[in-house]
């Protein structure tokens, strides 16, 4: 199993530095650099990874960045590292090194951290009150792109390459040879999510574009509006002057004889022009029961598909998720859930969310077999054996302390030998203590009894223990979630 945030310690660098005296502080330094790095970076991204950072303190040519969580430390080195450098360099020529440091004290706390959404605030375009969409300009209505969406967000498989790579082209040249675009796929595969991307992408490189994202329900709600005031002609002109029109579920589009003869001249207006025209549907355009004339339109571009994604993929999409919920789960839970939820995305967003429940609201950890249960729960047919999912209950016995010790054993990645014998390795010490808190709560066995079980240790080494694990589960929710989960997998659950 991964590190938890209950050994943190290992994921920060041992490094003590002092400022020198620098004529900028560091918070007014930290500022000057993420206005640096703000503009390269999708606005998810920048807010997600650099909310609550600090720029711990200064040694000479080296810098100390805080972090808030020790799940963001690999990440920062990975993804953002020469990033920060260039843009500190940028701000100070005389900065040659970035160390990072997990602060837990920085989370939430804005005397020593910045609010990222007072610095960098959103640029909006107006939205209608009380409604999920934007006036772009006079009576052009567009929903609003979710600024999650990015093309670097999407997890690309086998299943989505095509359509992915088609995205980015689009993004980098609007109305150039990938036009139209048209992406088809089954329900919940993420093809909203392309088209969004796709259109953020689009906005920015060019912040003053025109760019329409509706769905053809609302499409053909306009043009029903207009015929019925008499101002179909208004809604023509204000569709054509668009620079990208991006329009989701066209084949909603059948048996609508208006519309998508309103919507064959706006197309026809945008393609002559040069202007961008991304669609998606549930079939391909020979598939759809539309007007020839559209369909022969939408095949003159770039069509590509998205299919259910494979079990790499899958667990790909799982473990991006989870770092993006901040959840510490094992990645034997994700790939059962991989292995065994295979028809969409959105399932698996699903069955994470679930996980992710567990972990916030019951303060336990997600496990196999609390996974599986929740999928049974989800299932369609009540009746589903529990083989299904993959995983057989057991008949349930009171548990014993070598269940308890086979138990954290697996938990935490060490053999029971090693937690009962004589071994005082960091990796060790937490598993023995959490074994031993176990065996004292739930089974009831004394001090001594205990201390026999551990090499023959004397009791007062297993109460000294037991009051370390206690505190330590007192404050660190994260390792509170742990043994909750051990006890549930038990049978100790509360």
């Amino acid at each position: 199993m991964t590190s938890s945030p209950s050994s943190s310690a290992v994921l920060v660098p041992a490094v003590v530095l002092r400022d020198k005296g620098d004529s900028s502080s560091p918070q007014d330094l930290w500022l000057a650099i993420l206005k640096q790095i703000e503009p390269k970076l999708p606005r998810g991204q920048f807010i997600t990874w650099f909310k609550d950072t600090a720029l711990l303190s200064r040694d000479g040519g080296t810098v100390v960045v805080g972090l808030p969580l020790p799940m963001a430390l690999n990440w920062h080195m990975e993804n953002y590292r020469a990033m920060t450098i260039e843009a500190a360099r940028s701000c100070d020529a005389t900065i040659e090194k970035i160390a990072y440091k997990v602060d837990g004290g920085l989370k939430d706390n804005r005397e020593r951290s910045f609010d990222l959404l007072e610095h960098f605030p959103e640029k909006k375009r107006r939205k209608l009150p009380g409604r999920q969409e934007v006036k772009m300009a006079e009576g052009i209505v567009s929903k609003i792109l979710n600024p999650h969406y990015s093309l670097e967000s999407f997890v690309v498989g086998s299943n989505s390459r095509l359509a992915h790579a088609a995205c980015q082209a689009v993004a980098a040249h609007p109305g150039d040879k990938y036009n139209p675009l048209f992406i088809y796929g089954g329900v919940g595969l993420g093809k909203t999510h392309l088209l969004q991307a796709t259109g953020n992408a689009i906005l920015k490189q060019m912040p003053k574009a025109t760019v329409v994202y509706t769905t053809t329900e609302d499409f053909t709600n306009q043009v029903i509006e207009a015929i019925r005031s008499q101002k179909m002609e208004q809604l023509r002109r204000r569709y054509r002057c668009v620079d990208v029109l991006i329009i989701d579920d066209v084949q909603f589009l059948a048996n609508k004889e208006r519309t998508q003869e309103e919507f064959f001249h706006t197309f026809n207006a945008l393609y002559e022009d040069c202007k961008q025209v991304i669609l998606s549907a549930d079939r391909p355009p020979q598939e759809l029961q539309l007007e020839d004339r559209l369909t022969s339109r939408f095949e003159r571009g770039m069509i590509a598909d998205v299919s259910p994604p494979d079990y790499e993929t899958r667990l790909a999409i799982l473990a991006e998720k989870a770092r993006e919920y901040e959840l510490f789960i094992d990645m034997s839970v994700l790939q059962f859930i991989a292995e065994h939820t295979t028809r969409n995305v959105r399932e698996l967003e699903g069955i994470l969310m679930q996980a992710f429940a567990q972990y916030e609201l019951e303060q336990r950890m997600p496990t196999v077999k609390s996974i599986a249960e929740i999928m049974r729960k989800l299932s369609k047919d009540p009746y589903e054996e529990e083989e299904v999912v993959g995983f057989q209950v057991p008949p349930k016995r009171a548990a014993t302390f070598q269940d308890v010790l086979e138990e954290v054993s697996r938990y935490y990645s060490v053999s029971v030998n090693d937690m009962i014998g004589a071994s005082r390795v960091r990796e060790v010490l937490l598993p023995r203590q959490i074994a031993m808190y176990l065996g004292k709560t739930y089974l009831r066995m004394s001090y001594v009894r205990l201390g026999q079980m551990f090499s023959n240790r004397d009791h007062t080494t297993v109460m000294n223990a037991m009051s370390k694990i206690e505190k330590k589960m007192q404050d660190d929710p994260q390792l509170l979630r742990e043994v909750r989960a051990i006890e549930q997998e038990l049978g100790f659950g509360r």
